[in-house]
Parts: structure tokens; sequence; C-alpha cells
């Protein structure tokens, strides 16, 4: 489930499309809406501009970045690279094309820029001046080319590329070519949105001259992905400062052991040697993302304790690679610690960590173990990267998309650069974001955000709706979404109560890790606990109350639909778990399902499984009486679609009003410009209907 604004951001960078046209008039480029009465629409919405990619140039003077730009009418978007100083200055778009840029990164003499294309038809490696001018093409390779990074001295490039998996079923049987069937004899054959057939593998060649040759496949003959999918990328792989060592990360197995472990590690590869070193065995959790401190004397990297949670706190730790000492940094910081990024002196690291539902810059010595908070505010840092005396990030909040961001190293101080979105900002009308700290029902204190409509009257009665969150361990912090938008259901006449119950992040690794094997438990009478507070407001039409939620909070409307006592008087439920054990059998990521669900249903002997099952949502449709609207993606293989359409029927047979959204062509978020604009417009027709 996993639905981390990073993953978020990497899905919809994949969906920025390309064009085979080759002139240089932008396909899609940086749109002025018209907005009516400053309220915020899906069209309007659509026509921001998403900042990513941010790089700061090697003299620490420049900041190269992406912006991705979509059209609704065209059904596709199109991202372009921008320039500018590092104060914020001199800002240049230096590429205006009909194909898709991406990975752009600075080259060695601050005057040169790499990046990928899609011009020829597939990803390759680029090069061109810092105005955008004299583009080279580097990389001629038959499948194209994932992502890259050059060696520090730029004699090697380090790139990943896909390669075969498995045997096809034209492999078996060369004389049926256009036989459609796939033979299958272990799990993991299908992954989030793909039938699994390549896997990502690193790769070492020679960069002399403008041309790459003598490559080298890392894992050759080895069926493991590194980075692994379904969404990691550059991150996991890094040169030491001296070029003789490639860091990777890599989960070494395949099929059911895949399915059941979380288990990656980080392997050090010799160019000289040839040979691999596993310099993390023994920990059983994701280890992953590894960094070389600048002197080359440590190793950073992100790392979880235990095998098959993935939300496992996210600890940063350093291994002095002489001695092969390992130290948890973070031992005494009950916190993730997440995009590490080292100092200049190698004595410390800065990374992004969420606290309290908001997402701030830290810094780590690692003489001393010592953090230190640097940003405050009510946003979330989505990264931060290091630009000589001061740092440079990307933030976002509710009411505002990412902008890049400079900051003070001492005092914390923020001034925005890009502004990339100012102008439509400008003409809209945000609504109010508070926070509220309501008590459970076992006397704890919940952080819930509170988002009013623009133009609040409190002396009006509104609809109101209570926002399910999914993940199930994702933070309800200041996330800017570009489908579960909560400015955009402000705008639509909606109070929004966010809680930030039991299993998300940002409160302690106690609160986090109460739901799992608890599905049905405290986290739901939490989600009450808010709604009900919330409710008793004289500007709270208690009668007009919604509840909507995706994946896990798909699986919290289903299930609140059979116990909500009658609270609500509309549903939404997007790409939700309906059947507990049908689920536990169709995932793909087996560990998932043990970790949280507590293990299979036919284990008897399994209380924690057994409380689970028996609060699977399917078990309560009998209690269903309000209307409900289901939607779901048939590319989904996370939670099948077959589980929105069991639910669907179930309250069609029981004489429930209900609707049903299938998007054949979407998975777990729904990515197309029209798609989602048809989402939207469904998702508010159906709250309209019941609720206003």
């Amino acid at each position: 489930m996993r639905t981390l604004n990073k993953l978020i951001i990497m899905a919809i960078a994949v969906l920025a499309a390309s064009c085979a046209a080759k002139d240089e008039t932008p396909i899609i480029g940086k749109q002025t809406p018209k907005i009516q009465n400053g309220l915020l629409t899906p069209e309007v919405l659509w026509s921001f501009g998403r900042v990513a990619g941010v790089q700061i140039s090697p003299n620490g003077t420049k900041i190269l970045y992406s912006v991705s730009y979509y059209s609704v009418a065209e059904n596709k978007g199109n991202s372009e690279l921008f320039v500018m100083n590092i104060d914020g200055s001199d800002k240049k778009q230096i590429t205006k094309t009909a194909t898709r840029e991406a990975s752009a990164k600075w080259m060695n003499d601050n005057e040169h820029i790499a990046f990928l294309s899609s011009e020829t038809g597939s990803m390759q490696l680029w090069t061109m001046n810092v105005d955008g001018t004299n583009r080279q093409q580097i990389s001629n390779r038959k499948d194209g080319i994932n992502d890259f990074a050059f060696s520090p001295d730029e004699t090697k490039l380090l790139f990943v590329a896909d390669v075969k998996y498995g045997q096809r079923t034209v492999d078996k049987y060369p004389d049926l070519p256009k036989a459609s069937g796939v033979i299958v004899n272990d799990l993991m054959y299908k992954h989030w949105d793909e039938w699994v057939q390549t896997v990502p593998h690193p790769f070492i060649a020679d960069y002399k001259n403008g041309t790459i040759e003598n490559e080298i496949d890392v894992l050759k003959g080895e069926p493991f992905e590194s980075p692994m999918k379904p969404f990691g990328g550059i991150e996991q792989l890094a040169w030491s400062p001296d070029g003789k060592t490639v860091a990777y990360t890599c989960r070494k197995k395949t099929g059911k052991e895949y399915a059941l472990s979380t288990n990656s590690d980080i392997y050090f590869y010799n160019l000289e040697t040839r040979k691999t070193e596993n310099k993390t065995i023994g920990m059983m959790g994701y280890d992953q993302n590894p960094t070389f401190s600048p002197d080359g004397k440590w190793l950073a990297w992100e790392s979880m304790e235990r095998d098959g949670c993935e939300s496992d706190k996210s600890r940063l730790f350093v291994m002095e690679i002489a001695t092969g000492v390992k130290t948890d940094v973070s031992a005494n910081f009950d916190q993730n610690s997440n995009g590490l990024n080292w100092a200049a002196d190698s004595k410390s690291i800065y990374f992004v960590s969420c606290h309290h539902a908001l997402t701030q810059v830290y810094k780590a010595d690692i003489r001393d173990n010592k953090i230190t908070q640097i940003t405050n505010g009510v946003h979330d840092y989505s990264m931060v990267a290091l630009a000589k005396e001061k740092l440079i990030g990307v933030k976002h909040s509710m009411s505002k998309p990412d902008e890049i961001y400079s900051i003070n190293t001492q005092s914390g101080t923020e001034t925005e650069l890009s502004f990339e979105n100012k102008e439509i900002l400008a003409q809209l009308e945000m609504g109010k974001v508070e926070e509220r700290w309501i008590t459970t029902t076992d006397n704890k204190q919940m952080l819930t955000w509170v988002i009013y409509p623009p133009h609040f009257d409190k002396n009006k009665k509104y609809p109101t709706l209570l926002y399910c969150q999914g993940g199930p361990q994702s933070s309800v912090s200041q996330f800017w979404s570009f489908r579960w938008n909560f400015q955009l259901m402000a705008a639509n006449g909606y109070i929004v109560v966010a809680p930030n119950r039991r299993g998300l992040p940002g409160f302690g690794q106690q609160w986090l890790e109460q739901i799992s094997g608890d599905y049905g438990g405290q986290n739901m009478l939490d989600y009450l606990s808010a709604i009900d507070a919330l409710a008793k407001e004289p500007f709270v039409n208690k009668d007009k109350l919604g509840c909507v939620g995706a994946s896990y909070g798909g699986f919290s409307v289903y299930w609140l639909a059979g116990h909500h006592q009658k609270r609500f008087k509309a549903f939404i439920a997007h790409d939700g778990m309906f059947n507990l054990p049908q689920q536990y059998l169709e995932t793909e990521e087996m560990w998932f399902v043990n970790w949280d669900l507590g293990g299979s249903y036919w284990d008897k002997a399994n209380a924690i499984a057994q409380q689970s099952y028996a609060n699977s949502p399917h078990l309560f449709v009998d209690k269903w009486d309000t209307p409900i609207l289901v939607v779901h993606g048939e590319k989904d293989y996370r939670i099948l679609a077959s589980q929105g359409m069991a639910a669907f029927n179930a309250a069609i047979l029981r004489g429930v009003p209900a609707q049903m959204l299938i998007f054949p062509d979407e998975n777990h978020w729904v990515l197309q410009p029209q798609n989602a604009i048809l989402w939207q417009r469904t998702f508010y027709e159906w709250l309209d209907k019941w609720l206003k």
C-alpha cells in the first residue's frame, strides 16, 4: 500500500509522456487557467506545474530542476528543464521540446548537463550546454536507459537498464508466437501494475569523448533487482569518491522467497576485481539508499530492523568503511530518517523526518549521534541537498504544491526560490487549515487536521467529510495531492476532518505499530473519535457526514459502512480491501499481509490472524445501509479490482444505493489527466447527491 509522497511523485514522473515530434515548440507547456470566484477546481489543479529533480551544480552556484506540465485535452504530460542561480535569480527554461527530458544532472565543469531524452523513441543519455544548446546523444542502447550517475572523475558511467526475467511462453514453444498465455511456476509473477518480465540491473561502462563502451552488467546472470521495484531509483546506488567502488541496494531473492521478505542489503562492487561483498549481512530488514561521505571514510544508509515490516522505523546507519563498524545514529530518535545528504566535512548528515504530521529538515552529528531540527513551520519537506553554506529543499503543504526553497543551516530561515505556481496561487482562495488535538477512546491525544471551505462562515452549517488515510502506515501530514486534495474538497463546500489515527508515523513507534494485527480495532475508534468531536461543532451539519478513503482508507470505508451506527450519509472507497481472506491470496508481496494481518486465514491457532479476518468488511455487509461509491483500477495488482467489484455487487444485492467507477488502464493510482478529471467529477457528484 505504501502511498507515501515519494512513491506518488515517482509514479507521476513515470507518467510524463513523450511525443515523437522533434520541433522546438513544446506540445505541452505552462498554462494560465481561468479561475472563477477564487476557487480551486479539478481543471485548475491539473494546470499546476510540478517541480521535481532538483540538482545543485558542483560549484554550488546554480540549481537545475524539472517541471512537468499536463494537458487534459491531450491526456498527456511533458517535462521541461530549468536552471536558476542559487538565490533564485536569472531563472531560465533551457528545454522547449515535445519530448520528455528526465534525470538531468550536472557535469563536473558546471557548464554541461547530462540527461535522458526520449527524442529517438527510447530513453537515451544526452548532454547539452547549460543554456540548452548543443544537444548531443551519447547512448544508443536498444532497450534504453532508466537512470544514470557518472563516476566522480566522469571516466565511468553507472546506469540502470532492464534485462529479461524468466522464460516466456514463446521461449518454450517457439511455434506458438501468438499465444497469449503465461505459464506461472512461482510467486511474484505480478507486481503493483505489471506482469514481471524484466528486472532492472546496474551497468558500468567507460565514458570517453562523448561515447560509452565496454559496459558490464554488475548482476550478470542474476535474476535480482537493483534498484528494487517498483519505486527504487538511482538513489539506491552510489559511487565511492575515488570511483573504485559502487554500492548498490539489492534483495537477492526471487519467487516465494522474495514475496515473503523485505530483507534487502547494501553490496559493494569493486571495479578492479569485479567482486561483490555484502556489507549489511545479518541486518534483516530493508537496507537501502547508500551514500558515501565526501572523504570516502564512511557509508550512510537507511535501515529497517525487522524482516517483513515495510513500515519499521527507518534508521540512520553509518559504517566506518575501514573497520566495518556500524552505528545506529538515530538510536535515540523515535522518528524516521530519510533522504540522507552528507555535509562537506563528512561529520554530519542532513535528512528529512516527519514529527507530529510535519516533515522537517534535521541534522545528525555522527560523532556524538546528536540530532538537531533545523526547520519549523506547517509544511512537509520532501528532499534537501547541500549547496556550500546553505541547504536547498523542496517543500509543500496542504495549500501549496512543491516549490524550491533555500534554507539557512543555522537559523532555519527559508526563502522561496522557484515560484513556479505563483500566478495560479495568487488567484486562489485557500481554506484555513487547523491543527486540533482530539482525545481518543483510550484517553490519548490525536492530532487531527481540519480544513475549512474558503470564505468559511461559522454561522452556517457545512457537510463534512471524514478522510481515511491509506498505507496503512502513511502520514496524514502536510501533503499536497493531485487527487485527494483537501483544498479541492474544501472549495466544493466541505469541511474535511483528517485524523492521524493509530498506525501513522510521526508520533513514535508505539503509535505506529498499534495497527498491525488490529485492522478493525483502535484505529477505527480513532476515526470515530475525530468525526464525533467535529460533529459537535455548530458549523458542522451532523446529518450530512461523509466518509472517504483509498487503499487502507478504502478498507476503512468498507469496515465503517458496517459499523458506523448511521453517522454517515455517503461513502466513497477507492482501491480498498473488502474481503481479507481473498486479499491474502490475491496480493503479491506476501510479507505485507503476513505482517499486518498476522498470517494466513487458515492458521486457526494464530489468534492475531483470526482476529484480523474476523474484522473483514465482507462479513458485515448485512449492516450496510448507506449509499456507497466504489472506485478501482484493473491494473492494480496490490489490491485486485475484484475486491471493489465484490463490494459493489454486495451493495446492489443488499439494495443499498451504489455506483462503481472502474478504470481498465489505471493501477493503484489514477494518473492519466482525463481519468483524473473523471475521478474528481464522479467523486463530487456522488457527495453532492447525498450530502447537499
